[in-house]
């Protein structure tokens, strides 16, 4: 009896060193990280970035791996299917964790359910551009003109249900206006369609509205931000022009799969904070005008909830659906 108590309480020793130590190997393989967004843009781009020093710290390849499509729900989907052992994990975006919910009748996940939120990364403002010959000077412009004729003025965005759309959406509801969405296949498309004159106005992400600000080539009415960029001090915010309780941020974090084991959870979440302390990448983010995120997950997961439900009342309220 007491031989059999012996080995019992050997092997039932055993367990937690072995368990500990293959938590320390962590990881032990190349790691994926799925960008739901095409090569080119601000989440491939950050992506690429975050996962270089997520590689270069925990010394395993981190693998960037793009699968873009339906508003960022086929990447997405596919970081909440994917066994939670950390070697996939992705990037969590505005519109899949906060928007879609809402907008699509059937989704293959659920934010609050199938994912976990590891680390806020950025949050970034966007900006009202004209082109410089309009004859809108000013946000109240546009309300005045708005509310005179119903449904004429256009606005233009990179999509349905991305921040672009959102911000225009969310104008109209506060304002009381009643404008025309025109959506491309990109914000690019949609800036060209702005110089051109096919398109009266746009709301366009910091990082990409600078250059076209810069040159004056187009001109900034005013930023979703609460407070004025550092980038652009002379625009105004969207609350200051005139529309009380305006503020958008087009934002993402790295996530993956429900169930992660907190272990893992917060190995990736130090080495995150670290990267956002990093100089180069903490400049680079600054000088497109972003807010530096990081934090805890727990924190995350609190932002994204608070953004999925603010969304969710837009979304129903325009009655916005997928094409």
């Amino acid at each position: 009896m007491q031989r059999r108590h012996f080995l019992q309480a050997t092997a039932a020793g055993l367990v937690i060193p072995a368990a500990s130590w293959a938590e320390d190997k962590y990881p032990s393989k190349p790691i994926t990280l799925i960008c739901p967004y095409a090569p080119g843009g601000n989440a491939d781009l950050r992506s690429r970035q975050i996962g270089k020093f997520i590689s270069e710290a925990l010394g395993q390849p981190v693998l960037v791996d793009n699968k873009a499509g339906a508003g960022g729900n086929i990447g997405t989907a596919m970081v909440a299917q994917a066994k939670p052992d950390g070697y996939t994990i992705g990037m969590g975006n505005f519109a899949p964790l906060a928007v879609n919910p809402s907008m699509f009748e059937k989704l293959s996940f659920d934010p609050q359910k199938d994912l976990t939120p590891i680390c806020l990364i950025e949050k970034g403002p966007l900006v009202l551009m004209v082109r410089p010959d309009s004859k809108f000077k000013s946000v109240k412009d546009i309300i005045t003109f708005a509310k005179a004729n119903p449904g004429k003025l256009t606005f233009a965005s990179g999509g349905l249900g991305g921040s672009h759309h959102l911000s225009g959406e969310l104008f109209k509801q506060i304002a009381g206006i009643d404008m025309t969405h025109v959506p491309y296949k990109g914000g690019s498309l949609a800036t060209v369609d702005l110089l051109g004159g096919q398109v009266d106005m746009m709301f366009e992400q910091m990082y990409s509205a600078a250059p076209n600000l810069r040159s004056s080539k187009l001109r900034g009415l005013a930023i979703t931000s609460k407070v004025r960029s550092p980038l652009f001090p002379d625009i105004p915010t969207m609350q200051e022009a005139g529309v009380p309780g305006f503020e958008v941020q087009n934002w993402q974090g790295l996530v993956g799969p429900a169930h992660l084991p907190p272990a893992i959870v917060k190995l990736l979440n130090e080495t995150c904070n670290k990267a956002l302390a990093d100089p180069t990448i903490r400049k680079q983010m600054l000088e497109q005008g972003n807010e530096i995120g990081g934090g805890t997950p727990e924190q995350f997961a609190a932002f994204a909830k608070a953004e999925e439900a603010r969304w969710g009342k837009v979304v129903k309220a325009g009655h916005i659906k997928p094409e």
